[in-house]
């Protein structure tokens, strides 16, 4: 399913865009590893190392089996597996009242700003339906790019749609996970221009970058790309 801020919006336009940027949010734009430790730094207070441990081990459980992080997901089998726990209350609203705004990594917005100077900003990330689309907006991310936000429970498998709502010549996909950029290369080869801003726990695991091919781009963080010239996206010279 596509949660589109912007409904209709890229199916209106009767042209295509020379460029369209697509920009992942966790550990991307949004540093989910430093929300994850606080996260577990709260519970192991609210509740004790024991049942902090029995959270995220269904936590890890919920994000193999469906691919992406699901916070509330996680806590709803929590609250299956321990019904008389009083703390359920305060844990949600830890989630729901988290200042994910002052957990954008130094220089996001400002990376965003710059690239809608080349062309459309889409934040195209996985997620539920629920906290996902909270985290997007409070962070301010959604306001950053117009309100043009897709969700989907695995967007390397939407690229159809993202493509019919968002029409371009050529993409850049900025993502962390190398699984994710290599399976959208797959698919729209040499019309995507892969970057990889080596953040977050995936970017540093050398197991998961042995796996998979290098990015077209590769930059140390997200902020680096604030002053990235427009030919720095097409490796090759094509544009």
């Amino acid at each position: 399913m596509a949660l589109n801020a912007a409904l209709g919006k890229g199916r209106s336009m009767e042209f295509r865009h020379s460029v369209v940027f697509l920009v992942d949010v966790d550990n991307t734009l949004l540093d989910n590893d430093r929300i994850v430790s606080d996260l577990l730094l709260y519970l192991e207070h609210e509740v004790g190392p024991i049942r902090q441990q029995q959270y995220w081990t269904i936590f890890e459980s919920i994000r193999s089996q469906l691919g992406y992080a699901d916070y509330l997901g996680a806590l709803q089998q929590y609250r299956i597996e321990n019904p008389r726990d009083s703390h359920l209350l305060r844990l949600s609203s830890f989630l729901v009242d988290y200042p994910f705004a002052a957990r954008l990594y130094p220089g996001a917005l400002d990376a965003l700003e710059h690239l809608r100077s080349f062309g459309p900003t889409v934040i195209l990330t996985d997620g539920d339906v629920v906290f996902q689309p909270l985290k997007v907006s409070r962070s301010g991310l959604s306001d950053a790019v117009d309100g043009r936000v897709l969700i989907y429970v695995h967007k390397e498998q939407m690229l159809g749609d993202v493509e019919e709502r968002y029409p371009a010549e050529h993409y850049v996909m900025i993502d962390d996970k190398l699984r994710i950029l290599a399976a959208m290369k797959e698919i729209w080869g040499s019309r995507l221009t892969t970057v990889f801003p080596r953040q977050g726990h995936y970017a540093e695991d050398p197991q998961v970058l042995a796996a998979y091919p290098a990015a077209d781009v590769s930059v140390a963080r997200i902020g680096d790309l604030a002053g990235a010239a427009l030919g720095e996206f097409f490796p090759s010279g094509e544009r």
